[in-house]
């Protein structure tokens, strides 16, 4: 009983601490254009590569652009479209999902072996294939990565739909001759989604890390924009000289990515909701 409520506790301060840093990350996204004290695209050769100074927080890259500046309206690209693909994947899961678990039948198996086809393929292979179809840039990534992610929450919305067909509240709605759509509204999705909303804070640092990877390989956000794996690809090539051009980006994402996660955790540990890896 006594480690229960050490647990509970520990659960409690992670979700507080996770949640302050997040929403900071969030204010800093929302009020980017407005804090930043230079303009993230602006080139001025002749300031390039500076150390740190008052003017410049941070210093300047190979471009003379304010790194500071960058690092901050690079937080509304990644948190952005990272949130972006989230949402459309749960709501695209959620749509699927619900279908499949209420209809049955020739319905669902339909839909699931869909599903189960493109799980078949790793991740990673569906992205490139998809960019490597349309090209590289913002929307290319993000349209890949909402076809990989949304196949996984419309599996569970399924598992979650049909345990709960088998409720008593539920046969008491068909027999109170509720309409399908009317069950599937009240009785159906609240009873979904607080689960799926608890996982989706671990899936956020995936999408962050996707969205970054991607645009270090070059495939996803292209220059001028700045985005913190774009940043880190453009800093490489100055690592033994100014390794800071890397190191900046690569804490931003460091720091969200194990926010989310931890919080991700202890939301699962204080509700009881698996993760899906």
């Amino acid at each position: 009983m006594i480690a229960r409520i050490g647990t509970i506790l520990k659960s409690q301060k992670t979700i507080a601490i996770c949640s302050i840093i997040l929403i900071m990350f969030a204010g800093i996204a929302v009020f980017a254009p407005w804090i930043s004290p230079h303009d993230p695209i602006k080139v001025n050769l002749a300031m390039k590569l500076k150390p740190p100074s008052s003017e410049y927080l941070l210093g300047t890259d190979h471009l003379g652009r304010d790194v500071f500046s960058r690092l901050l309206h690079a937080t509304r690209i990644s948190l952005g479209f990272a949130f972006l693909i989230f949402s459309s994947a749960i709501g695209i899961g959620l749509i699927v999902g619900t279908i499949a678990g209420y209809k049955g039948g020739w319905v669902d198996a339909v839909l699931m072996r869909f599903c189960e086809g493109i799980m078949a393929f790793p991740n990673l292979v569906l992205v490139l294939g998809v960019v490597g179809i349309f090209g590289p840039g913002l929307i290319q990534v993000v349209l890949a990565l909402m076809m990989v992610q949304w196949v996984y929450y419309a599996r569970m919305f399924r598992s979650m739909v049909v345990s709960l067909m088998e409720q008593n509240f539920i046969t008491a709605a068909r027999i109170s001759g509720s309409s399908p759509w009317k069950i599937i509204r009240q009785h159906l999705i609240p009873n979904v989604l607080p689960p799926i909303l608890v996982m989706g804070t671990l899936e956020m640092g995936w999408a962050i890390m996707d969205i970054s990877a991607l645009s270090f390989l070059g495939l996803g956000i292209q220059p001028p924009t700045p985005e913190w794996g774009s940043m880190i690809h453009e800093g490489k090539n100055f690592i033994r000289s100014h390794p800071e051009l890397m190191i900046y980006p690569g804490l931003m994402i460091l720091f969200v990515v194990i926010a989310f996660n931890l919080l991700g955790e202890a939301l699962s540990e204080r509700f009881g909701v698996k993760r899906r890896f």
